[in-house]
């Protein structure tokens, strides 16, 4: 008799590691995964591009082929003589192939163009690499050694060299020159806080 029991105790246990198995979606499971990814591009030897990720994971089905980067995603982007200019860190990112190349990036996105010395924080931000264009349509954050601004979409090109705000607030936030340098001049009406960086 306990032999019986065994018996019927492994048929109900397959039946169920059966049912979850059909339960699968194929479509959402990563063909591969990689983790502590790190990429390099190159231009006739000469570094352009540097990529780096605690995870990716690769997804391909009948009609469309993209990469995850669900842990967060750092571009370092070089100019001449391989010197870092820009820096785009974010928590989530997506890299669509194909024929129309885009990446998207989402969560607290920050673009850094450090010969400039400009910052712009965002939510979302797309990169067409065949274009050589940034862009969002979302609010966004600019911090240049000339003021603040804030407003809604952004459009320039891949390294934030010409950066422009498509509707920004009436008001900006500058610091004057003169007698009172570095008095912080505030439009609290439209202001989106916190307070800018100093």
């Amino acid at each position: 008799m306990a032999t019986a029991g065994a018996v019927a105790f492994v048929v109900y246990s397959c039946k169920t590691n059966l049912e979850e198995a059909e339960k699968l979606n194929l479509d959402v499971i990563p063909l591969q995964t990689v983790d502590g990814m790190f990429y390099v591009q190159t231009d006739n030897g000469r570094l352009k591009m540097r990529v780096e990720s605690p995870r990716m994971e690769v997804y391909e089905n009948d009609t469309t082929s993209y990469e995850l980067f669900p842990d967060g995603i750092s571009i370092y982007a070089y100019g001449e003589n391989e010197v870092l200019e820009t820096t785009i860190n974010a928590l989530k990112a997506r890299h669509d192939k194909g024929d129309n190349e885009v990446w998207s990036a989402f969560g607290n996105v920050v673009i850094k163009n450090i010969v400039k010395d400009e910052t712009m924080e965002t939510d979302t931000l797309y990169w067409d690499s065949d274009k050589h264009e940034i862009w969002t349509d979302c609010y966004i954050k600019m911090y240049s050694p000339s003021g603040f601004m804030q407003g809604y979409g952004m459009r320039s090109d891949e390294m934030a060299r010409n950066s422009v705000l498509m509707n920004p607030f009436e008001t900006e936030f500058y610091i004057e020159d003169g007698e009172e340098e570095g008095q912080e001049q505030v439009d609290w009406v439209n202001f989106i806080g916190p307070l800018p960086k100093k």
